[in-house]
């Protein structure tokens, strides 16, 4: 089930969910808009090793945007921290932001319950687009959960994720044995 408008409210209010900062005309229907912050990250090499540690190089995009560009895999991060306690969150992209040919995340689109954090945006494009800090990118649905939770993301001692930032984060796979 898909928490409603006045259902995130009640969740914000009694804490299960946190969105910093916390904008009432960014809440729709049943769903929360989400911006894009003004850090964009780039891998340094241009093939990727998924056992080894692939370092990024940031980008602070300026008041007159960024020009993105297809075949590069950019990193962006939203400019809301955010907490889901009590539910599960999934990021979408808008339909506005598809329209421009932009694809706001490959594959990491749903969120544990326990994530604390800011979202790393797995950016793509099909043509040249200029793109803006503070911009909506996305849209937070929220899920809500039947049963008790065991392992909150927030405190696995394994969550490669877990660190406050306003950055975004490249991938952590080279921790995982394989």
């Amino acid at each position: 089930m898909i928490l409603s408008d006045k259902k995130i409210l009640e969740s914000i209010v009694n804490g299960e969910i946190v969105i910093e900062p916390f904008e009432r005309e960014c809440l729709g229907t049943n769903s929360y808009d989400v911006h894009l912050g003004k850090w964009l990250a780039v891998y340094k090499d241009q093939i990727l090793d998924a056992r080894k540690h692939n370092p990024i190089e940031y980008i602070e995009m300026p008041e007159e945007g960024y020009v993105l560009y297809p075949g590069i895999l950019y990193l962006g991060v939203t400019a809301e921290y955010t907490e889901t306690h009590a539910a599960v969150p999934f990021l979408e992209g808008k339909s506005s932001v598809g329209r421009l040919g932009i694809d706001i995340h490959a594959t990491a689109g749903k969120g544990d319950v326990g994530f604390c954090n800011t979202w790393t945006l797995e950016i793509s494009c099909t043509q040249p687009v200029r793109v803006y800090p503070g911009m909506p990118i996305g849209q937070l649905i929220y899920f809500q959960v039947e049963g008790d939770i065991e392992h909150y993301y927030n405190h696995k001692a394994n969550a490669k994720y877990n660190q406050r930032t306003d950055k975004p984060v490249e991938s952590m796979m080279w921790k995982n044995s394989f």
